[in-house]
C-alpha cells in the first residue's frame, strides 16, 4: 500500500493551512462541512492521525470516527429534519477514495431527494457558514 501522505488537503485542514468549516472537534477526530455537499449538511469526519485509509488505521482511532460520525448523524438529523442519514468511506483509488486521509461522508437524507453527483456543486460559503452553525447548535 502507497504510504500516507502528509501534504493531503485534509492534513493541510487539520494543520490549519486550509480554512473549513468546523462543526466538531475532540482529541481525536475532526468534523467539517464538505464544500461540494451532496445535500445540505454534508460533514466529513476524519481522524486527526495520519491514517490513509480503513485498511491502515488504529482501530481505537477509527472507533472514534465511528463516534463522532454517530454524534454528526444524530445532529444532522435534527439540524436538517432529514428522514434518514447516509454514510460512505471509499478505501484506496479502486474504492472510489479520492482525498488519502481517512473519511467518512456523514450525509442527512431526505425521501425521495436524490443525492447531488460527487464533486458537482460548489455550495456558496455563506450558506455553508449557516448549515455549520445548525450542525453546531444541534450537537450542542
Amino acid at each position: 500500500m502507497t504510504a500516507y501522505d502528509p501534504n493531503n488537503i485534509f492534513a493541510k485542514i487539520l494543520r490549519g493551512e486550509i480554512p473549513c468549516f468546523k462543526v466538531f472537534e475532540d482529541d481525536r477526530t475532526f468534523a467539517f462541512l464538505d464544500i461540494m455537499p451532496r445535500a445540505p449538511g454534508h460533514t466529513l469526519v476524519i481522524p486527526k492521525a495520519a491514517a490513509r485509509n480503513i485498511l491502515d488505521i488504529d482501530p481505537d482511532d477509527l472507533a472514534a470516527v465511528m463516534r463522532t460520525a454517530q454524534k454528526i448523524a444524530h445532529a444532522g438529523k435534527a439540524a436538517f429534519a432529514a428522514d434518514g442519514i447516509t454514510l460512505m468511506q471509499f478505501s484506496e483509488a479502486a474504492g472510489g477514495q479520492e482525498v488519502f486521509h481517512l473519511h467518512v461522508h456523514v450525509i442527512p437524507r431526505h425521501a425521495g431527494v436524490a443525492l447531488k453527483p460527487p464533486t458537482s456543486y460548489k455550495e456558496d460559503m455563506a450558506v455553508l457558514k449557516q448549515h455549520a452553525d445548525k450542525l453546531i447548535a444541534a450537537i450542542g
